[in-house]
Parts: C-alpha cells; sequence; structure tokens
C-alpha cells in the first residue's frame, strides 16, 4: 500500500531552485465589502459551486481556456510536474508570438493582474491591449520565482511553474470592455501560459493621516534606489504609540524592521510598495501592531527553512492585526511563533510564497484569519502547528485558497478547539489533501488534537492528488492519525466537495503505524463527481455519516482496507439519510483508478508516470515502480541470466497511444547497451499484441541513454507491456523509466 512511507513534507532545509507561479480560481458572485483600502467599487470573485464559502473579494476572475483566444489550451491534467496540473482547472491557454486571450469585462476595472508560465531561464513581457488599444505599460514576466526543484519528491521534483503580474491600465474601463493580453514581436520571453486574468477597480491612493509620521520625513527614499532600511527603523521607533505612513512609492529595504506598538499604514496595495524578503524577523513584541494596506514584494527564489525569508518571521504579540496587504515572492507570509494572542488577519493577498502562506507555531491563542486569498503557495497555505506550545481557539475562516503546490490548502497539526470554517479549497497538486486535519508531529514537543475541531462550511474543488511518495491517492478532506491516535471531537459539517480527482474523505496513519481515528462525525456533505470513492479508510477506528449524498462516484463508494492488515477495519456507522455511496471496492491488493475522465489528457503528458505496472521478477530493491517514478536513474532490473522478462504498465483504461520513450539511467557508469525489446499491446493482459516486434535498442551514454519508438498509426490500448530478450551490458532486463505519450 505504501503507506509506511513518511512525507518528507517538512525540512529544516530545503533548497529549491526558480520559475514562475499561477492557479486561480472562478467567481464567487458575493458582492464584497471594502478589502483593505484598495477597492472604492467592491468586486466579486465567484466560485463555481457553494457562493457561500470562501473570501469576498475585490476583483473578478476569468479563466483564459473560457477567453476568447487564439492559443492551445492545454490540459486538463493532474499529473504532479506538469504545467497544466498547477492551473486553476487544470486547463491554461499557451500563446506564441502574434497569439492573444482577450478577456470581457464583468465589472468596471482599471487593473489586471495575470497569472502566467514562461519558459524556465525567461525574463520578457506581455502586450496588453484594452479595446484594442496597446496601452503604454507592458506586463513584466520572468522565471525567475519558478521550477523549484524539491529532489526528495518521488514524482516529479519541478513544481511552481506559474507568477502573477499586475498592471493598471491607465483608465477606468466598464463592464463589457475588452482586455487582450498578447504575445507581440516586442515580447520576447514566450511562448507563454496564460492560466487567468484578475480584474479591478482600483482606488487612488489613500491619504495620510493626520498626526502620522511618514518614513519619507526619516529619509526613505520613494524611487526605490537608495536603502530606505534606516529611515523606515527611525520612523518606526519614534512613531510608537501611533502611526508611521508610508506614502505611495516604492522602498527598498535590505535589514528587517522591529515593531512594537504601532500602526504601519500604506497608501494602498497597489501605490505603497516595500522591496524585502525579510520585513520582520522579531522573537518577541509587547504588541499592538497594526499593519495594514501596502505591499511587501520579497526576492526569494529558492526555499532554504533556515533563513527568515518571510514577511513577519516571528511573533507581532497581542492584539495586533494585519489587513489589506499584498504579499508576494517570499518564501512564507506570516510564519507566526510565540505570543500573538488574539491577532486578526484579513482581507490580504498572498501569492507565489516558496513555502506557506501563514503557518501558526504553537501559542496561536484565539487568532482569527479571514478573508485572505491565497495562491500559489509552495506548502501549506494555510496551517496551525502545536508546537512547541498548544494552539486553542483559532479560526480559519472564510479564505478561498487556490492551488497550493506540495501540500494542503489548510492543514491542522493537533491543538485543541480549533475551526476551519467558511473557506473555498481548489486545485490542490501533489502531498496534499484540500484540508488536513492530522496529529502528524514534525517535532517535540507536540500536543495532538483535544476538545472539538470543526470543519463547517467549506467547499472543496478539485482538490486532493496522487501522493508521489506514497504512490497512492490523497482526499478532499483528511483525517490522519499520523504520530497519535485521533481520539478527540472531530465535527465536519455542511461541507460541499467537487470534481475530486480521487476520494472525498480520508482516514488513515500516515506513518504507517496503524493509528486509529476516532470519534469523527460527517454530518450534511455534497459530494459530486469524484474521481475514485467516497471514503477511502486505510486505518482503523470508526466515523459516523449522516446526509451525505454523492453523485458521480468514480469507482465505489468505500474503499476500507486498513494498513498494517492485521488491525481492525475502519467502522463506516450510518447515522442515516446518506446516498450514492453504498459500494464497496473490494480489492485491497490495488488501488481504484479514477473511474470518469471527462476529457483527454494533455497530449504531453507521459501517461505511464505513476500507473501499477507489473514485472515478471525484479532484483533486490530494483522494482518495477522504479521504472514509472519520474526519475531515470532509478531503475528496475530483472532476475539476472533469466531471459525473456516482462515489464507491463496499466494505463487504466484503453487510451490512444503514439510513441514509447525507454530510459537508462543518464550516468556515464550506464555504457552503451543494447537491450531486445518487444513492444505488446492490448485492452487485457490476456490478449496482449505485438505493437512493435522484436529489435534492438541501442541506449548510449552519450546521447542520454534514451530510444524513442513511434507506435502503429490508430493505436489503442490499455496495457503496454515489454519483454526483454537480450541485453548486451547485463544479464538482465534494465529500464530507467517507460514514458508512454498519445503522439
Amino acid at each position: 500500500m505504501g503507506a509506511t512511507r513518511a512525507w518528507p513534507r517538512k525540512r529544516l532545509r530545503a533548497a529549491l531552485a526558480v520559475s514562475a507561479c499561477a492557479a486561480v480560481l472562478s467567481t464567487l458572485g458575493i458582492a464584497a465589502p471594502a478589502y483593505g483600502d484598495e477597492s472604492q467599487e467592491p468586486a466579486a470573485e465567484a466560485a463555481d459551486v457553494s457562493p457561500l464559502a470562501g473570501a469576498s473579494l475585490p476583483f473578478t476572475t476569468q479563466e483564459a481556456e473560457s477567453a476568447s483566444h487564439t492559443g492551445t489550451v492545454v490540459g486538463p491534467d493532474y499529473t504532479q510536474g506538469t504545467v497544466a496540473s498547477e492551473a486553476s482547472g487544470r486547463r491554461a491557454v499557451r500563446i506564441t508570438s502574434g497569439q492573444r486571450v482577450q478577456f470581457t469585462l464583468t465589472a468596471p476595472a482599471n487593473a489586471v493582474t495575470v497569472a502566467y508560465n514562461v519558459p524556465d531561464g525567461a525574463d520578457g513581457t506581455l502586450s496588453v491591449y484594452a479595446n484594442g488599444q496597446r496601452v503604454s505599460q507592458r506586463l513584466q514576466t520572468t522565471s525567475r520565482y519558478s521550477y523549484f526543484d524539491a529532489p526528495w519528491i518521488a514524482g516529479a521534483r519541478t513544481h511552481h511553474f506559474f507568477a502573477h503580474a499586475r498592471l493598471l491600465l491607465g483608465q477606468n474601463l466598464p463592464a463589457g470592455a475588452t482586455v487582450t493580453v498578447q504575445a507581440d514581436s516586442g515580447d520576447n520571453a514566450g511562448p507563454y501560459v496564460i492560466d487567468t486574468a484578475s480584474f479591478e477597480q482600483v482606488a487612488g491612493p489613500a491619504q495620510q493621516p493626520a498626526g502620522s509620521l511618514s518614513v519619507t520625513s526619516r529619509g526613505a527614499d520613494p524611487t526605490g534606489q537608495a536603502d530606505s532600511t534606516q529611515a523606515f527603523m527611525q520612523a518606526v521607533a519614534e512613531g510608537r504609540g501611533g502611526t508611521v505612513w508610508i506614502p505611495p512609492g516604492t522602498y527598498r529595504l535590505t535589514q528587517p524592521v522591529y515593531v512594537e506598538n504601532v500602526t504601519l499604514r500604506g497608501a494602498g496595495a497597489w501605490h505603497s510598495v516595500v522591496r524585502s524578503s525579510r520585513f520582520i524577523n522579531q522573537g518577541s513584541s509587547p504588541g499592538n501592531v497594526h499593519i495594514r494596506d501596502f505591499a511587501v514584494i520579497g526576492d526569494v527564489t529558492e526555499r532554504v527553512d533556515s533563513n527568515p525569508d518571510n514577511f513577519v518571521n516571528g511573533t507581532l504579540g497581542a492584539g495586533s492585526s494585519v489587513s489589506g496587504m499584498w504579499l508576494q515572492h517570499l518564501k512564507v507570509g506570516l510564519w507566526l511563533t510565540g505570543a500573538n494572542d488574539g491577532l486578526v488577519v484579513e482581507n490580504n493577498r498572498i501569492l507565489d510564497m516558496a513555502a506557506d502562506g501563514l503557518n501558526l507555531n504553537g501559542s496561536a491563542n484565539g487568532i482569527v484569519v479571514r478573508n485572505n486569498y491565497l495562491r500559489n503557495t509552495g506548502d501549506d497555505a494555510l496551517a496551525m502547528w502545536s508546537l512547541p506550545a498548544v494552539n486553542r481557539n483559532s479560526t480559519f475562516e472564510n479564505n478561498t485558497v487556490v492551488q497550493p503546490n506540495l501540500a494542503n490548502g489548510i492543514a491542522i497539526y493537533g491543538g485543541e478547539n480549533i475551526t476551519v470554517r467558511g473557506n473555498h479549497i481548489q486545485d490542490t497538486n501533489a502531498l496534499g489533501s484540500g484540508i488536513a486535519i492530522s496529529n502528524q508531529a514534525f517535532m517535540q514537543p507536540f500536543f495532538p488534537l483535544a476538545g472539538t475541531t470543526r470543519v463547517d462550511g467549506n467547499t472543496l474543488v478539485r482538490t486532493g492528488a496522487m501522493n508521489p511518495n506514497w504512490n497512492h491517492p490523497m482526499s478532499a478532506i483528511r483525517v490522519d492519525a499520523y504520530n497519535h491516535a485521533v481520539t478527540s471531537s472531530v465535527q465536519i459539517t455542511n461541507t460541499t466537495i467537487q470534481d475530486s480527482p480521487y476520494s472525498a474523505f480520508q482516514f488513515v496513519s500516515g506513518s504507517g503505524q496503524g493509528l486509529g481515528a476516532s470519534n469523527v462525525t460527517v454530518d450534511g456533505a455534497t459530494v459530486r463527481n469524484v474521481g475514485t470513492v467516497v471514503v477511502q479508510a486505510e486505518t482503523t477506528g470508526s466515523a459516523t455519516f449522516r446526509n451525505v449524498t454523492a453523485t458521480g462516484v468514480g469507482a465505489a463508494g468505500r474503499y476500507n482496507c486498513p494498513y498494517p492488515a492485521n488491525i481492525p477495519p475502519f467502522q463506516i456507522n450510518d447515522g442515516g439519510g446518506n446516498s450514492g455511496w453504498s459500494s464497496t471496492w473490494n480489492d485491497c491488493g490495488s488501488w481504484p483508478q479514477p473511474g470518469r475522465q471527462p476529457e483527454p489528457p494533455d497530449p504531453d503528458r507521459n501517461l505511464a508516470l505513476h500507473r501499477p505496472v507489473t514485472v515478471s521478477s525484479h532484483t533486490e530493491v530494483y522494482d518495477g515502480s522504479r521504472a514509472v517514478d519520474g526519475n531515470a536513474s532509478t531503475y528496475w532490473e530483472s532476475r539476472n541470466n533469466a531471459f525473456p522478462q516482462t515489464l507491463t504498465v496499466d494505463l487504466g483504461a484503453s487510451t490512444q497511444v503514439g510513441r514509447v520513450a525507454l530510459r537508462l539511467p543518464p550516468s556515464a557508469d550506464w555504457g552503451t547497451r543494447t537491450q531486445t525489446v518487444t513492444i505488446r499491446g492490448g485492452d487485457s493482459t490476456g490478449s496482449l499484441r505485438d505493437l512493435v516486434t522484436q529489435r534492438g535498442y541501442t541506449f548510449d551514454p552519450a546521447s542520454g541513454n534514451q530510444i524513442s519508438q513511434a507506435l502503429p498509426g490508430g493505436t489503442s490500448v490499455r496495457y503496454v507491456q515489454l519483454t526483454f530478450t537480450g541485453n548486451t551490458g547485463w544479464p538482465a532486463g534494465q529500464l530507467g523509466e517507460i514514458e508512454v505519450y498519445r503522439s
């Protein structure tokens, strides 16, 4: 089952590489209150499910694939490591020179934010047209904050493909106007992949509050040329007990500032911009710190967990608040430790983080995190860790989370009386669920779940993922008895789960210890179009389900296969009102595969990646899974001196295929060798036919130890089998990777 493999999700030091970001959601259709000081006329973002969950936002977002365009749609794709899998809706539009995406405004706007991807190493621009007339400024694009590498992930190791660029259009456009994003001849970073465009009406800059102290009066440079660190430090020290004003402009800081008993206020997040990768880094503060209405944009191009590359690293102290901020290109938005009792974090945008959006690390008492928008985080978007002290009575409420790259949308690790209410979460990607309720102790002391954990009124769209470390799926909502049994009350109520690629509810002991998850109630849930099962139970324990209705279930209603196999199965108690998920998956030797594939996958996708594989034999640890793990340096090797040998990949359903790539480890240590292989295929293992008859394939390290073999036109198969009958370099079948493509 693979459940014994613990996730290496949090490393004390995790160096990553770099590139661009993205994934946004469809509109929410709610009249939004003022969001910081930026919005004169509140707009609405709408989801395709519940109008009640998520943040009320000052912008509307449109998907590129739903707009008028002359490009090519990529996706849908849920395979971690592909660009489409990180797009909202798992689809986007690729454009090259001369191509465009044209959006029609549904509300007045004078500003746009575009989620885009460019090739690794590329820098350039995108042209923008309003009603057919080119605006004077171009969107700046770069891969500098993308293509992060995570070598500990067993699957695709590169991620974080999108980034965001924003632009004031210089004019007020009415509803019905068009805004076009176009790759012109002077825009030289393409091809581009456009995911979404978000439009808003940005208010003019706010005026300086009476009695406030301006940072420019202490020498801060609003042009961003000179270092303004000392001016900020002086103003913040002198302004204690009052307000420090950050006028419109761009300010460059090279060291963090210390804050206590002060309000830092800007003219709006589109007008006052601080360029700093370490804005606040302090272990203690007496509190009463209020930070609002400006942007902090960093320059973090790798994730190093020992570095405080965060907007806030440490504590703001009791009675503090953070609101109306735009945070981008940092390691973490807010990494909060120490005493922050009563902290309120609201109405912020947190984009393109290398790691978490916000993480509460112990002593988080009475903290409220609400009405924030988080997108393209490299770890949990919102998390609470009850270490090294307990978190109590804290809440994540009415937030919108889109496309966290490597972990969960919202994660609760231990804590007492924690609430997760009214959030909208979508498009999680690898190593995480939409919401995780977990007793995973990353270090000691850790305080397991206690009191009542309330998960109420949340909407989850396309959440859950194939975990490449475990090589099995994770659900939209996960209850995980990782290091400690779950015995306190967990109440999951009024939930909407839509288009989960795998399961809806999961009960697991992620460390493989088989610890129980009990005292769980799921009351009131609508599950629509779940890929595999509604309930995925992998450990012992029990939960009561009431009023849970499911439609469009992919494989079966229930998967109940505890690990280790000698522990009692999970008890699924019927509390009444349930429908649509009574059937059971009976084969505990295999994972159910998604029964629904609404559209064909991206043609660039490797169809064999992480698929079930069967081999005739293997030597030591060199089993068949190594040939489909996305890493050619790991390899399968059959029993020696015993030809023929076979390796068979199950693609899950009959699929049109046009090409097979075979790879050996690229190291020069693997000298040139010729392997004799027959490629066979079919819709069942008992009726395979020759697709390519027996022939010798020469693998040469000078050319990457790889070959590509075209398949006959019109080939449609579920199973692809390789039969090895010879190898000039070693007396066994050997394969670093098999890749199967549609064309």
